[in-house]
């Protein structure tokens, strides 16, 4: 682990408990990526097979293998219904490293504030654990719904960032960049 043994598997709100995906969560990763509504935004992102979702969650293992931290599982306290993914990823922004805030959930969980809940915990753990690297969020200008969980979780609009992702435009939105 490259990152100095960050790992926190368990992550625990007031409503909800994050976990690192295990093999058993596979099915849950191809259900909310193959469900359109999901991926409307980041349609390169949507699955239709197994073994698709399979090779995701490979790639999410070796993430957590390698730098302790990645995406986690999303869960209400008490029940085994995942609502979705919520995590960080490390990547080169114009040349600067950054942590990726991402989150996607089922749509039956939206309009709860699982995702705002979710993604001030992920970002609190980011701050506390990862200062040394900017938080961002790559939203599609659009997706207003994402915005707004982006700001609730104290990132601000950086529109010298945008970059084009491999949906489109990507409006940045950030926290912890230096001045």
């Amino acid at each position: 682990m490259s990152d100095q043994g960050l790992a926190d598997e368990r992550i625990q709100t007031d409503r909800l408990l994050l976990q690192r995906p295990a093999e058993a969560d596979i099915d849950t990763i191809l259900s909310v990526h193959r469900d359109p509504e999901t991926c409307r935004y980041n349609p390169s992102d949507a699955l239709t097979r197994l073994d698709e979702a399979a090779a995701l969650y490979q790639r999410w293992d070796a993430q957590w293998q390698h730098h302790g931290y990645g995406y986690w599982v999303v869960r209400r306290h008490n029940s085994p219904q995942q609502l979705g993914f919520c995590g960080i990823k490390p990547m080169d922004l114009h040349g600067t490293k950054t942590l990726n805030l991402f989150y996607r959930f089922t749509p039956a969980a939206w309009g709860h504030g699982f995702a705002t809940e979710a993604a001030t915990a992920v970002s609190a753990w980011a701050a506390q654990n990862a200062s040394h690297l900017p938080l961002i969020a790559r939203i599609r200008p659009a997706n207003i719904a994402s915005q707004r969980v982006a700001i609730r979780v104290g990132l601000t609009r950086a529109s010298h960032l945008d970059t084009t992702g491999y949906d489109g435009l990507d409006w940045i939105y950030a926290a912890n960049l230096a001045v």
